[in-house]
């Protein structure tokens, strides 16, 4: 029984994702989508993600570790504190994007039942990512989890979305042959697939070349950095989160964006983590340095010019990106701690970008979806409820206090501070206060204008799923900024061993 309890969250995602599948087929054989697919899919769906999620929390008491049998899936699986973690983060931000589907779908005339198989089997990509040692695990999982957010992508069918998804597809797969094609060198280099394997043979040196090994190295790390969607290489992230429906758009910046570093962090720390590739002098910590600075910076930058609001919150989402990069630069100098900030600030910012991204969805009913600043103007006046929604999860993501956001952004460049980056530490402080202006510029549009003469107003939709899941996101922040204490010492638990 140990394997099989080890992988109960992944075999409930995958039974999950095949009964919708064969419950949509029914459902349009028996004529009964005309009473609206997501009304009868949405709810299983988020049901299925959250009950991963508890089943993770429960492998999380009992601790891994101590389950008979669960070496057999090494080092194809790696279940420990790491991948429990980031399956309880990503099911989550998956069951809390399923919720805002529930209502969004059938509101916008979007409402085919496919969608929700597709979010269930790419959050089982990105829970195996989050547990692959080995790189063929690794590859599936990645897979497994973009194909199905390609065709979220350019679920809408209009030109904007197909051009969004198509341009996702291109990009995301010249992402991955890089990918693959590092591993095939390491592989080559080193004769072995699974990342513990590498990692010592690469320790051990000898007689390996090194010019071939480097070349590897460079092309993972361009993937890694694509796929968490880190300056130079996010192009792709303003265009697919303005294509796509809103509620993939919040799924690809928290789930797909957590499993992402999950599998980076795997990546640096246990194959790229010796002293040739893990030193500040020869190694991946002053690249990822740069990276951190140019994509707070210009991702900060560019998100205050924006006139649309979803453009906006994708180039926040780059910005954040930044952020958590400051986190996997210390990694290499102060462990457990550095890898714990960035744990907690990937939850954190899961459920403030649900709630900032879920409050967008709530102003929009149908031909009255809010786009723009300008349809934002006076919101926060009409619809009070709606305001303050949006309000509370933007001050979390400008890190205010005691909001998660502030906790997350503390800890993060403590652990830079621990680690002697002073200067990262007070760049990132510098570009958090850059960050606040396009934040506090919504909520200004909302109370403080009025709309134009003629202009589209936002009308708030009725959705029981919306609320809900800002209901949750709602809670969980509260929670996260007043006993910060006991998530913390649960992310420095999960570190990589």
């Amino acid at each position: 029984m140990g394997p099989y309890l080890a992988v109960a969250p992944l075999l409930l995602l995958a039974l999950g994702g095949c009964g919708l599948m064969m419950t949509e087929a029914y459902a349009s054989f028996t004529k009964t989508r005309e009473e609206g697919a997501s009304s009868q899919l949405a709810l299983p769906s988020a049901v299925t993600m959250l009950a991963a999620a508890v089943m993770a929390f429960g492998l999380w008491l009992k601790d891994p570790a101590t389950l008979d049998g669960a070496a057999v899936l090494a080092p194809w699986l790696v279940i420990d504190r790491f991948s429990v973690f980031f399956t309880m983060v990503t099911c989550l931000g998956g069951a809390l994007a399923t919720l805002l589907a529930g209502g969004y779908l059938p509101e916008h005339n979007l409402d085919r039942g496919e969608f929700y198989p597709l979010m269930i089997f790419s959050t089982l990509g990105c829970v195996v990512l989050g547990a692959a040692g080995d790189l063929l695990t690794l590859f599936l999982g990645l897979e497994t989890m973009s194909l199905g957010v390609y065709a979220l992508t350019g679920f809408r069918r209009s030109p904007r979305s197909v051009e969004a998804a198509l341009k996702y597809f291109l990009l995301g797969s010249f992402a991955a042959a890089l990918l693959l094609y590092g591993g095939a060198l390491l592989y080559g280099a080193t004769g072995h697939t699974d990342l513990v394997g590498i990692g010592q043979a690469l320790a051990k040196g000898g007689r390996l070349p090194y010019p071939a090994l480097v070349f590897a190295f460079c092309l993972i790390l361009v993937g890694l950095v694509f796929k968490i969607g880190a300056v130079p290489f996010h192009m792709w992230v303003p265009d697919a989160y303005e294509g796509a429906p809103t509620p993939v758009m919040a799924y690809m910046s928290v789930a797909v964006k957590s499993a992402a570093f999950a599998m980076a962090l795997r990546v640096l720390v246990t194959t790229f983590g010796d002293a040739k590739f893990g030193s500040w002098a020869t190694g991946w910590p002053p690249i990822l340095a740069l990276l951190a600075v140019l994509t707070m910076v210009i991702a900060n930058l560019i998100a205050g010019r924006q006139e649309s609001v979803k453009r906006m919150l994708a180039y926040s989402s780059v910005a954040h990106a930044g952020y958590v990069l400051v986190g996997v630069v210390s990694v290499m100098r102060v462990g457990a701690e550095a890898q714990a900030s960035v744990l907690f600030y990937l939850l954190a910012y899961t459920v403030s970008t649900v709630g900032a991204v879920g409050a967008l969805v709530w102003m929009g009913s149908r031909g009255k979806e809010a786009t723009s600043y300008e349809d934002l103007a006076g919101l926060g006046r009409r619809h009070p409820a709606a305001g303050f929604a949006m309000s509370f999860f933007l001050l979390s993501l400008a890190g205010v206090p005691p909001s998660a956001g502030f906790f997350a952004k503390m800890y993060v460049f403590r652990a830079a501070v621990g680690a002697g980056f002073y200067w990262l530490a007070v760049i990132g402080l510098l570009s958090s206060v850059i960050g606040a202006y396009y934040y506090l510029r919504v909520m200004v549009y909302m109370y403080m204008r009025e709309p134009a003469p003629g202009a589209p107003e936002a009308e708030p939709m009725r959705s029981g799923m919306v609320v809900s899941a800002l209901l949750i996101s709602g809670v969980v922040v509260l929670l996260l900024g007043l006993v910060p204490g006991a998530s913390l010492e649960m992310a420095i638990a999960a570190a990589v061993k």
